[in-house]
């Protein structure tokens, strides 16, 4: 796995049998370790109806306490199809936020978890951006701070945002997430134009692994083999598999 531990761990989850690695140890997501175990016990104990939602984004321990887990593109659609109208929703409160727009006739609670790096992007970097680019749409992932998001011409996922741009007959975008998005649309779509909503919008972990630290992983040098308890990785799949058979078709 070139991304980072949460990834990985799914993996394991999902391929016990199989032997799973890490490339770079060191990288993680920070999103994922901003709400423990013990934290979401007790707003289990105090919210016993809601039907708890986790975004991916979460460590496997936290995934075991979790009634379905959500990516940014599935999270609409997995939501509307829980039969409870009360949803538990963690830990990015902005995603969560956005959902329930989209979602009106549910209630939720939210804990206040959010992207490091989506949150480096403020109201002031669109209001530059957009003087700077006036012709060009602003495309933005709902991990945004909502002072963003309000101002956005699409909100998605990073494949949806993707699409969107490759669709559209608009020439300009400024990209409102993570900017190696922006060389992917690039090179997809080189009669077309795309801006950064801020330089600083990169994630360092996903970042992290570098062409070497594969290389020196798979020669059995560097490296993390990824392992779970059992009963940790039983639990934790519960919440995987109600997002397929929720998510499917």
């Amino acid at each position: 796995m070139c991304g980072v531990r949460f990834m990985a761990e799914t993996v394991k989850m999902l391929s016990p049998e199989k032997r799973v690695f890490l490339s770079n140890k060191d990288a993680g997501c920070p999103m994922a370790d901003q709400l423990d175990v013990e934290l979401l016990q007790s707003l289990k104990e105090h919210n016993p109806d809601h039907t708890v939602v986790a975004y991916i984004n979460t460590t496997a321990e936290l995934k075991t306490l979790c009634d379905v887990c959500v990516t940014s593109s599935s999270a609409v659609k997995i939501i509307k199809n829980i039969e409870n109208d009360k949803i538990l929703f963690v830990p990015d409160c902005n995603l969560g936020a956005w959902v329930e727009k989209q979602v009106p006739e549910k209630t939720f609670k939210f804990t206040h978890g959010g992207c490091p790096t989506h949150l480096r992007m403020s109201k002031r970097n669109v209001a530059k951006a957009k003087r700077e680019h006036p012709d060009a749409l602003l495309l933005v992932h709902p991990e945004c701070l909502a002072e963003v998001s309000n101002e956005a011409d699409y909100i998605g996922s990073t494949t949806g945002i993707m699409n969107f741009a490759k669709q559209s007959d608009h020439k300009e975008f400024i990209i409102g997430t993570e900017n190696s998005v922006l060389q992917h649309l690039q090179y997809e779509c080189p009669d077309k134009k795309f801006y950064p909503l801020s330089k600083d919008c990169v994630c360092h972990n996903m970042k992290l692994t570098t062409l070497n630290d594969v290389y020196q992983c798979v020669k059995n040098l560097a490296g993390e083999e990824i392992t779970l308890d059992e009963e940790i990785r039983v639990k934790a799949l519960n919440s995987i598999n109600e997002m397929i058979r929720l998510g499917g078709n």
